[in-house]
């Protein structure tokens, strides 16, 4: 599969700016997005309290943005790019300037829509692990 990585375009950034103005209508102050508990708080209780139901496609990925945003807050080698494949264009995370991509914006969605239970403490943990392996085995 070719796979090409590059920065976020004009369409991207509106994309993400899309979900992150979804995301802060749940929030008194929209600063609050910027600390890490908040976001990781925020899809949980929204899971919880099933405020998205799983077709709603858009919230759904939305969810994911925040989840990717936290990734970013918490992993600082990690940054947003645009991945162009065989599938389509999709954001994603890379960390430095690796081939090491994370793809958070379908993460919450696929779980959802696969009936999955979402601990999203626990499946942050799981993606800094998931990250952690994949470059030892690059190494």
């Amino acid at each position: 599969m070719n796979q090409k990585i590059e920065p976020l375009d004009e369409t991207d950034l509106e994309l993400l700016a899309e979900y992150r103005n979804w995301l802060f209508g749940h929030f008194d102050d929209p600063q609050q997005y910027e600390e890490l508990s908040f976001k990781l708080s925020l899809i949980q209780t929204i899971i919880d309290n099933k405020w998205v139901l799983k077709e709603e496609n858009f919230k759904l990925q939305a969810l994911g943005v925040c989840f990717g945003d936290a990734l970013e807050q918490e992993v600082q080698e990690l940054s947003w790019v645009a991945v162009d494949d065989d599938f389509g264009r999709d954001p994603a995370l890379r960390w430095l300037n690796t081939n090491t991509l994370v793809f958070p914006r379908t993460a919450v969605s696929k779980r959802v829509e696969d009936d999955i239970e979402i601990d999203i403490y626990e499946m942050f943990g799981g993606f800094q692990k998931a990250i952690k392996s994949a470059l030892e085995k690059q190494a």
